[in-house]
């Protein structure tokens, strides 16, 4: 019964996982199930299609250069340094997978480039990573009437987005009213909430200003003094502009200045041909593992080769879950893992004969070799674990793909290998 009730998730997992995004049955449209998952007031909805990197489905190519003239020399590096995480900050918060940012040096010249796979909008990631949003809290100048003040009229008050702690999209106002309309809400770390209680305290009744980037966003009337140190910034924006506000507040400011020197959309290094031939190899390599596990273990390879198949139907899936951003890099360690995933198999079959020639009835022989072999395919698989988990720490770009899908491998076929196999064993293996 434990046996039906785990083929019939697994089953279902793959099949939801990895159906067609659109399909048609009986002449009505059916469309494969988003995430759409609840986050406060933020919203995570994605496909499960697969994530390919740069080598594979091309991307978008920025060139900056870095303004460290008002540097002072010993600091230039640790400078350098600070702007590329905030733009690696900013990338991830895009939800771009797989990106390459590093610095250079050209000459006498500093330089930051940045590699984006599957974004084709370079004016979109132009104005999202390198944008400094300088956030600013400004009251009305003494002199002047809320009534016909203009915006100029508008004095600097200190609070700016340097004592913000979180930016995030919301629909609603500080009244907790929900509107279908997108906001940004702000909350203050424990400075800015108190310089936050002081404005609104001193300018009840006036309006109060918020600034970025030296332009007007919205200028609310403070109706009552707020102590909690949140605020919401209205404005006539898109969900796609509140997002790149958030993106932009949340990553902070940019260290130091940097200006485009160049942009272009970049195809994918690799041609479809050497893909292919990628997925060829490892078919083959699939299919003489099958051959392999028949010629020497008979009717227990064919079942290893059923729990194989759905090894590789499982890592699919969790791929377009996850999701894992494939490069060929990565696809490199899915290879090497199907290798590994009939490795533990061996190792259970090989102490299941033993158990058998020792005279052990089949069944007490089934159950002594999963547990006999059990120790040694644990520790193989977590060495494999601990290295790729050293690389995936340490490296960057393809090396983490590589890393991540060979973790991801290695952890389902532990599952496939001793939950699967056994459970297949179990069901359907008699001895002659």
């Amino acid at each position: 019964m434990r046996t039906t009730i785990l083929f019939i998730l697994v089953l279902l997992f793959i099949v939801i996982t990895n159906m067609p995004s659109q399909f048609t049955i009986g002449g009505r449209k059916f469309y494969r199930p988003m995430i759409n998952i609840s986050l406060g007031n933020g919203r995570i909805i994605r496909d499960l299609n697969f994530r390919l990197g740069l080598d594979l489905q091309g991307g978008t190519h920025l060139a900056y250069a870095a303004d460290v003239s008002k540097i002072d020399s010993s600091q230039i590096t640790a400078a350098m340094a600070s702007t590329r995480n905030n733009i690696e900050r900013r990338v991830n918060l895009l939800g771009v997978s797989e990106a390459l940012v590093q610095t250079s040096r050209v000459g006498d010249e500093n330089r930051l480039i940045v590699e984006l796979p599957g974004v084709k909008d370079v004016n979109q990631a132009i104005s999202t990573i390198g944008t400094t949003a300088l956030l600013e809290f400004r009251q009305l100048a003494p002199d002047k009437s809320a009534t016909e003040a203009a915006f100029t009229d508008f004095l600097p008050t200190g609070l700016t987005g340097a004592e913000l702690k979180l930016a995030q999209v919301q629909f609603g106002n500080s009244q907790g009213q929900i509107s279908s309309a997108p906001s940004v809400g702000l909350e203050f770390n424990s400075e800015g909430a108190g310089k936050f209680s002081e404005l609104t305290k001193n300018n009840i009744g006036k309006p109060l200003a918020i600034f970025l980037d030296e332009v007007p966003v919205t200028a609310p009337t403070v109706q009552t003094e707020i102590t909690d140190g949140k605020a919401v910034i209205t404005g006539d924006f898109t969900v796609d502009e509140a997002k790149r506000l958030v993106v932009q507040l949340n990553a902070g400011a940019l260290p130091v200045p940097i200006k485009i020197i160049e942009q272009r959309n970049i195809g994918a290094t690799l041609g479809s041909e050497s893909v292919a031939k990628s997925l060829f190899a490892g078919l083959v390599g699939l299919v003489l593992i099958w051959v392999f596990m028949l010629a020497n273990y008979g009717f227990k390879g064919l079942l290893a080769n059923i729990a194989l198949t759905i090894y590789v139907l499982i890592s699919l899936s969790l791929f377009r879950l996850i999701p894992v951003t494939l490069t060929l890099a990565g696809i490199a360690g899915f290879i090497l893992s199907v290798g590994m995933a009939v490795d533990a198999n061996i190792l259970i079959f090989e102490r299941i004969k033993e158990e058998i020639r020792w005279g052990r009835p089949l069944r007490a022989a089934l159950e002594l070799g999963f547990h006999r072999a059990w120790t040694s395919v644990r520790d193989s698989n977590f060495s494999s674990i601990i290295t790729a988990g050293i690389l995936f720490w340490f490296g960057s770009g393809p090396v983490r793909g590589f890393a991540l899908t060979l973790i991801v491998g290695i952890l389902v076929s532990l599952f496939t290998s001793i939950t699967i196999t056994r459970s297949l064993l179990r069901t359907f293996y008699r001895p002659k």
